[in-house]
This record gives C-alpha cells, sequence and structure tokens, in this order.
C-alpha cells in the first residue's frame, strides 16, 4: 500500500546488491511512494550485482562510486543533484564488509590490514558520505540520511568479529556528525539496528542459521524482516519524522529489551 509519503523527494541509495538485501527493498519502497532517487555501490558490486533490474523497475539511474574515495563521493553527489533537478531530502547508507569475516580470521587473531578496509568500507565511509553532503550543502532542510547498523555495537556476538566495532564506530558518527548537520543545515542522521537478516552479507557470518533462529525465539514479535526494514526507513525519510535525529532505533521484534524468553527457555529445557 502507498500513501505518497515521499511524493517530490530526491535522494540517494547505497548498497543494493540483489533482491534480498534491505537497500534493494527500500528503493522500491521508496519508488512507490513517490520518491526519485540515483543507486550507487562500488563498481565490484554492481558487476556482481542485479542492480540493473532494479534500476529498470524504479526508473533510477546507476552511478559507481567506491563510498572510501572522496572523489567518487563528491562526483556521485554532484550527478545526483544534477540528475534528480536540485538538492537531496534522503540518503541511505546500507553499506558493510569484513574481510576478517569473508577469510576466517578469528577475532582475536585479526589481519589488521583487513581490519582497516573493513573499518573504512563499512563505517568511516559513512562519515566521508556525510562530509561530501555537508560542505557542498547537498540536502534540503528537514531532510533525512540513515545508516543501518546491528545490535552487536553494543553486546557481543561472538561471531559477529570486527564487524561490531565498525557497527559501533558507525553509531558514533551518526550521532556526533548529526549533531551539526542539525544545528547547521537541520538535516536528520539517525541509525537503524535491524534484526539479523538472510542478506547476502548477513549469510556470511559465521552460524548465521542458528543466529537468526535464536534472535526470532527471543523476540515477542519474530524477527522484522528486510521488507519490515524498508518500510521502517521510509518513515525516517518522511515528514512525519521531522525531528528525530542522533537515534539508534531498533527494528527488531522487541529483541532487544528481552532478557529470555518462553521459546529459549523451553530450547534449553528439552536438552
Amino acid at each position: 500500500m502507498s500513501y505518497n509519503l515521499l511524493k517530490g523527494k530526491r535522494g540517494i541509495i547505497f548498497g543494493a546488491l540483489d533482491e534480498h538485501s534491505i537497500a534493494w527493498k527500500t528503493a522500491e519502497r521508496v519508488h512507490e511512494e513517490g520518491g526519485k532517487f540515483v543507486l550507487t555501490n562500488a563498481p565490484i558490486a554492481l558487476r556482481m550485482g542485479q542492480i540493473n533490474e532494479l534500476a529498470e523497475k524504479t526508473n533510477a539511474e546507476i552511478i559507481p562510486a567506491d563510498a572510501t574515495k572522496m572523489e567518487d563521493l563528491e562526483n556521485l553527489v554532484e550527478k545526483a543533484t544534477e540528475i534528480l533537478g536540485g538538492k537531496l531530502d534522503f540518503v541511505l547508507h546500507s553499506i558493510g564488509m569484513s574481510v576478517n569475516v569473508r577469510k576466517g580470521k578469528h577475532y582475536t587473531e585479526q589481519n589488521y590490514d583487513w581490519t582497516h578496509k573493513g573499518w573504512d568500507v563499512s563505517a568511516v565511509s559513512f562519515h566521508k558520505t556525510m562530509n561530501v553532503l555537508y560542505n557542498k550543502d547537498a540536502m534540503n532542510e528537514w531532510g533525512s540520511i540513515v545508516a543501518l547498523t546491528y545490535m552487536a555495537a553494543q553486546r557481543v556476538f561472538p561471531d559477529y568479529n570486527d564487524m561490531a566495532d565498525n557497527k559501533a564506530y558507525l553509531e558514533s558518527i551518526a550521532r556526533s556528525f548529526g549533531y551539526f548537520f542539525g544545528r547547521d543545515k537541520k538535516v536528520r542522521v539517525n541509525t537503524i539496528s535491524q534484526s539479523p537478516t538472510p542478506t547476502t552479507a548477513g549469510k556470511g557470518v559465521k552460524g548465521f542459521g542458528g543466529f537468526i533462529s535464536y534472535a526470532d525465539k527471543m523476540s515477542p514479535l519474530g524477527n522484522a524482516t528486510a521488507i519490515d526494514c524498508a518500510n521502517y526507513t521510509i518513515t525516517l525519510f518522511s515528514d512525519l519524522t521531522k525531528r528525530v535525529t542522533l537515534q539508534n532505533l531498533y527494528n527488531d521484534g522487541g529483541f532487544s529489551n528481552v532478557g529470555v524468553s518462553d521459546g529459549v527457555i523451553e530450547a534449553f529445557e528439552e536438552e
């Protein structure tokens, strides 16, 4: 169901890889709600994914950009405002990558070159993106910038590895840069802490099947899906949340406030 919540609004969506990704679902929902946007991802990710299909479906143009490179981000923002015909109203940062996770390096035995690469892609890229948007004055007043995170930033999930550190840093950037973006530009900056979601990136985490089942048993409403996250993101892009900023917002079926659930207790008692 569409409510035209984003009619006339323009933006950039980072990170749509395939139909399982949250960014992909968000792009579809933004399109349904009347918003216009450009899609962007790193050149290598564009070759791996099916983003052309999404672009055709949503009448969006694709601008390749490595979000760790300032010159790519500057080109992205300049071209996006030119293509869309004005300043931006929303930006979704849906980027995360850990080489240590991909290559099976345990958290206690990290390759620090890989750690730095993951930190740059997953967290510092958010600062760089906002730096360009801020200095180019590319956002309209009451615009909204959202990044996706996970609760491993606050609690221990052993196999989430250095991505937990990256997410903690990402959330801090949202608050710190969000203060200046709000004070100077009247732009909102928030993070959404999403349930474990079977995206291409998520399924790369060791033991993901057990991980998602446990979260589902713990959450009174069950795990939030990718489309649930897309819908929540739409509300943050809309004018209905004009004074929500500097927040880490949980979209996790209640998991973050549950100590233990009946389902988890029953599972242990069966052993």
